[in-house]
């Protein structure tokens, strides 16, 4: 029997393959934390900055809060331009399937362009705006796609409650909130307010969840611009240029109603004229502010200020007379015309039927710099400083040539906007003392503090009070028979202006062309001038005199006026005396007085609400619960401060906000009697 023992295999002792295998695992796990370390260092170290970016871009996204942008008012506290809370819708391009086909979706719904669309989603990373400023229509339209992308965001909106009313004036904003034209843009940093930006926490999906250190948004709102306008003659204003416009066929027409006294702008108006709520269905020239950037050959009108530097300097008297040539009058090779044939006139006269030849001898006794001198002095060739964008300066060139001191004597050959002109009037008005036009009254921001106060600022005299009140009394007499505008003549009210008929200039044949800028310009009353009212018509169609184009504007604006401004009549007129039947009879019709039918038509005055905008109704006087409920029937958002009944609102009856607006109503309990 074999010895089993002698034939079992020999086992060797664990030592040196053991040693190799573990030496090369400890070298392979050193090599891993190596590289792991290494890799740590770059990514703390060499790209922490980078990746740190990348990751707050997912959670972490800087907010802008525009601040509501300061609302503007004309002279009554009317609201002219408000801002209200819309949705603005935007995407987080990066969490669309299929950002063509979403574009496609989005074009048809928001009528936004969808190859713009799509190129937006190509350039915004984790953010892009689909359309800011949308209704709440389609806001519902977007959400019914039930896309996670898409996100919602409140931002302020203007909206201009009065709609067409002054809005060459106020200007218009675009959708960034910024101004655009007008008071928008020349008040740019006072209304704006102090935007702020936040880190806004999101989620997963891109959604706000959280934001730190927002304060009350009305904390940082605009200021509030209180204009010289007065919505009523604003109104009326707007109503009878567009009127005369249309009557006319003219191309374009303008209005100013100043304050001679103060030099305040009570209305300004230009047709056509444009929705700042609706601003992309009008045409580029319908924004063009044309009375205060549009400078032009007056005309006749420039006749007054060359007749009173006359009266003032003694060259001529009130009776010095003049030939008129019977229409023709020959300087040099050239031959000033007068629309009809006269005699010998003296200077109301000369105003009266407007004579050019006449108007042209009273320059050469004045002579070139006088006559230049003279036109400075009533503030043309230099800008009034009104604080509205493209204020234009006007020209007054020297006149070398003997014909240019005659035309420039009758307001050809130079410039002048229509507010320089009716400003010009208002130092005649004002006892010869220029005034500084304004339209801006005040400005106070969100905390109180008054920024900007305007008070009524005299630029210069013009000339004596005496030799004012000559020429305003001269120029009653164009408004009555025999002069050039009997359509601006009041029954109630002793009227003061001048007509003016210029031709217009060609660009291209380098002269003058067969088309005109008739004008009238008129103070009232006569004896102590409270407004003046100057009315353009750029080339009428039908008739092209100012007396028969421009004047009946002038009376119609007149006639809201003075019972507006509380200004007694001139003269009184008589009434028409009923005779009264034995028998019991319907009275009979009389003839209403003037001012009483203006007083009424004051009531009158109003503009159909457009579509989305509500007329604040008059709340004054009623009890909490009553004011409440109107406000609510009306589509309006009551806020109550105090208790009792309503002693003042905000905005003000017979307002047009939009609908939802906030109504501040201020109440009060019963006010203690009054002993005497």
């Amino acid at each position: 029997m074999r010895d089993l023992k002698n034939h079992q295999p020999s086992i060797e002792a664990p030592g040196k393959w053991m040693r190799v295998r573990v030496s090369i695992i400890g070298f392979a796990f050193v090599a891993v934390l190596c590289g792991i370390f290494a890799r740590a260092v770059n990514l703390q170290v060499h790209q922490g900055q980078r990746l740190q970016g990348m990751a707050e871009d997912q959670y972490l996204r800087d907010l802008e809060i525009p601040a509501r942008r300061g609302d503007i008012f004309d002279r009554r506290g009317t609201p002219l331009a408000q801002s209200v809370d819309v949705d603005s819708i935007w995407v987080d391009p990066s969490m669309l399937e299929n950002t063509r086909d979403t574009a496609k979706k989005l074009s048809a719904i928001l009528g936004v362009d969808q190859k713009e669309l799509f190129e937006r989603f190509g350039r915004g990373r984790r953010f892009a705006w689909v359309k800011r400023q949308v209704s709440q229509t389609e806001v519902e339209k977007v959400k019914a796609l039930n896309l996670p992308a898409f996100g919602f965001a409140k931002e302020p909106r203007r909206f201009y409650p009065q709609r067409e009313l002054a809005a060459h004036v106020i200007g218009l904003v675009g959708t960034d909130a910024r101004g655009l034209d007008g008071l928008e843009l020349s008040f740019e940093d006072e209304l704006s307010g102090d935007k702020a930006r936040r880190a806004s926490v999101r989620d997963a999906k891109g959604r706000k969840v959280l934001t730190n250190g927002v304060e009350d948004p009305l904390s940082r709102q605009g200021a509030a611009v209180t204009l010289t306008i007065d919505r009523q003659l604003q109104y009326v204003t707007e109503k009878a240029l567009l009127k005369a416009v249309d009557e006319a066929k003219a191309v374009a027409g303008m209005a100013v109603v100043i304050d001679p006294k103060t030099g305040e702008i009570l209305a300004l108006a230009n047709a056509p004229r444009f929705n700042p709520n609706a601003p992309q269905g009008s045409s580029a020239d319908s924004f063009r502010n044309r009375s205060v950037t549009d400078a032009f050959e007056p005309g006749s009108t420039f006749k007054a200020f060359v007749i009173a530097r006359a009266l003032e300097d003694k060259v001529i008297t009130e009776q010095t007379t003049f030939n008129c040539e019977n229409g023709n009058y020959a300087i040099g090779r050239n031959v000033v015309h007068d629309t009809h044939p006269h005699g010998i006139l003296d200077a109301r006269g000369v105003l009266q039927v407007s004579s050019n030849i006449c108007a042209a001898k009273i320059g050469q006794k004045l002579g070139r710099e006088t006559l230049v001198d003279t036109y400075q002095r009533f503030g043309f060739g230099e800008r009034a400083g009104l604080g509205l964008p493209g204020e234009a300066k006007g020209v007054v060139p020297f006149p070398r040539a003997e014909i240019a001191l005659a035309t420039q004597s009758f307001g050809q050959g130079l410039t002048a906007s229509p507010l320089q002109v009716a400003a010009a009037f208002g130092a005649l008005g004002n006892k010869g003392v220029l005034m500084k036009p304004y339209v801006v009254a005040k400005v106070v921001d969100a905390d109180g503090l008054v920024l900007l106060d305007n008070k009524p600022t005299e630029v210069r005299r013009v000339v004596s009070a005496k030799t004012a009140a000559s020429v305003v009394s001269m120029l009653e007499s164009v408004v009555e028979k025999g002069g050039t505008a009997p359509k601006a003549r009041m029954d109630a009210y002793r009227v003061a202006g001048k007509t003016g008929t210029a031709q217009k200039a060609d660009p291209v044949a380098k002269g003058y062309s067969d088309k005109r800028f008739a004008s009238f310009v008129g103070m009232l009353p006569a004896e102590d001038p409270r407004v003046v009212i100057a009315i353009f018509i750029d080339e009428p169609k039908t008739d092209v005199y100012g007396g028969l184009v421009a004047a009946p504007a002038f009376k119609e604006i007149a006639e809201v006026a003075m019972p507006h401004l509380a200004v007694p009549p001139s003269r009184i007129v008589p009434t028409v005396e009923v005779a009264v039947a034995k028998k019991p009879e319907p009275p009979a019709k009389s003839e209403k007085n003037p001012v009483v039918a203006a007083i009424e038509r004051l009531d009158t005055v109003t503009e159909e609400p457009a579509e989305g905008s509500v007329r604040v109704p008059d709340l004054k006087g009623q009890p909490a619960r009553a004011a409440v409920t109107q406000a609510l029937t009306v589509a309006l958002e009551p806020r109550l401060v105090g208790s009792g009944r309503v002693v003042a609102q905000t905005p003000a009856a017979g307002s047009l906000v939009e609908k939802g607006a906030r109504i501040t109503l201020e109440l009060a309990g019963n006010l203690p009697s009054v002993t005497r």
